[in-house]
């Protein structure tokens, strides 16, 4: 396994959450069963063997993000420390996650012990973070309060029945059960899993209209079988080592780490077949939890992190750039950001989920909240489809979400902004057949599906963008 990392400071790393389960207040402690992953994809979260009315167990932290509730444009001289307390924010919660999953019996049968030991703690650190960015964006020329309602976090449950190691159903005991299970402990479950040919066919895209801009542009930057690895995120995390808690896959630009600047990445060397293309391609790995360990077993973002098992290489990947179908696109703006689904979706809630999971030969049945069965000459595909509306002026935002927009059902982007090529990246796996594999995710995420997201940072090369451009709005396929 090979990491392009640099000497770096302490880590202090990023993951955040939202909803609600066991209450923080003044009374008590109210334990609230929220099924947050059932919906589009699944029914009952139970499983089999669950009574309904079981007593629900708490499975993990759940702490609002505290990064939507900031400005929409921060002052430049606001952003370092705002990064740095947002990922110090989300160091804790790890920390408040490892706490809990040591003791989460004791924590489960005395409320008051986990909102001494645990959620009073955490909700007064989160605090002072939270005081600190604000007299950060203030000092930065901007007037701005509020947040502290974001510092209180819950313990919240996943009812599900539980994976025991190489993927096995859970003997109904320890952390294999209520909310546990997998090669870590912490996920996924059996209801994480369904079987596609029980999905309905439900891809819907948007007709094109006359005008459109139909062409396509491949950009081929192989499966990273060089084995390139990092829990960094430069982009929500800059100068922070392990700011994502779990490992990437990295192709295109190989200079991406946390310490990366702008320059950096447009003198990395790049995996991309055409050299005009130093983009970096970014996501967690797909790990196979078969009971043996990966070389990152003790390390950060690996089994510190509860991230275990081996790391997939991918068969496949295929990165596409697509047009508008009311239109003609424009350039994107060198050094563009772009973050598509949600790392933090188990708790926050699936309204930026965006992954889909399916298989070869299924692929008009997308899941968004359970990972794929595939039948066995069938491959496990992940897909992710970026945002294609760019607000015409910014590289970047505070959430890392408002300077880019999807379109809606008929395709048209918001007001104010312009749609750029979109891509369109696909990623498949040779995998064993049965639910014995997992995206890495923040421990607290449980190895949820509905986690995975994708990263990419546009170094094209000015030219090559405007003959991308050029292609897309012509119709043509090109390379």
């Amino acid at each position: 396994m090979r990491r392009n990392r640099r000497k770096r400071s302490r880590p202090a790393a990023r993951a955040a959450v939202a909803v609600a389960a066991l209450v923080l207040g003044g009374g008590g402690v109210v334990l609230v069963d929220v099924h947050a992953s059932a919906g589009q994809d699944g029914a009952d979260r139970r499983g089999p063997g669950r009574a309904a009315d079981a007593a629900p167990v708490a499975s993990t932290i759940d702490c609002p993000e505290v990064a939507d509730g900031l400005p929409r444009a921060l002052p430049p001289a606001a952003r370092p420390a705002v990064d740095r307390e947002l990922a110090a924010m989300d160091t804790r919660i790890t920390e408040a996650y490892r706490q809990f999953a040591e003791r989460r019996e004791r924590y489960g049968r005395d409320a008051g012990l986990a909102r001494k030991e645990l959620l009073g703690p955490l909700r007064e650190q989160r605090r002072a973070g939270i005081e600190r960015i604000v007299t950060a964006v203030n000092r930065g020329g901007l007037r701005f309060d509020g947040m502290q309602g974001l510092a209180a976090c819950t313990l919240r449950t996943d009812d599900g029945n539980g994976l025991g190691t190489a993927g096995q159903p859970g003997n109904g005991t320890g952390p294999g059960n209520g909310g546990g299970g997998g090669q870590a402990g912490n996920g996924p479950v059996r209801s994480d899993f369904a079987d596609i040919r029980s999905v309905r066919p439900n891809v819907q895209l948007p007709p094109n209209r006359r005008g459109a801009s139909r062409g396509v542009f491949t950009t081929d930057c192989g499966v990273n079988a060089n084995g390139l690895f990092n829990s960094d995120n430069v982009i929500v995390a800059p100068g922070v080592s392990n700011g994502a808690h779990h490992m990437h896959d990295y192709i295109g630009n190989q200079a991406n780490n946390a310490f990366a600047s702008d320059r950096d990445l447009a003198n990395g060397a790049t995996t991309c077949r055409n050299r005009g293309d130093r983009s970096s391609y970014y996501w967690p790995v797909l790990r196979l939890q078969n009971g043996r360990s990966e070389s990152d077993a003790d390390a950060d973002g690996g089994g510190r992190d509860k991230n275990v098992g081996e790391i997939q290489t991918p068969s496949q990947v295929t990165l596409a750039f697509a047009g508008n179908p009311n239109g003609p696109v424009t350039a994107m703006p060198r050094l563009l950001r772009i973050i598509t689904g949600d790392a933090k979706a188990f708790v926050n809630g699936p309204a930026n989920a965006n992954a889909s999971w399916s298989c070869t030969g299924f692929e008009d049945r997308q899941l968004k909240e359970k990972y794929p069965l595939c039948p066995r000459s069938s491959r496990v595909v992940r897909t992710f489809r970026f945002q294609s509306c760019w607000d015409g002026r910014n590289t970047d935002s505070a959430n890392h979400r408002t300077h880019v927009a999807f379109t809606d059902r008929a395709g048209r982007c918001p007001q104010g902004f312009r749609p750029v090529p979109q891509l369109v990246q696909r990623i498949v796996y040779s995998l064993p057949p049965g639910p014995g594999f997992a995206v890495d995710s923040f421990p607290e995420q449980l190895h949820k599906p509905v986690t995975d997201h994708g990263d990419f940072i546009n170094v094209f090369d000015e030219g090559l963008m405007r003959r991308m451009v050029a292609c897309i709005n012509e119709g043509r396929r090109c390379r």
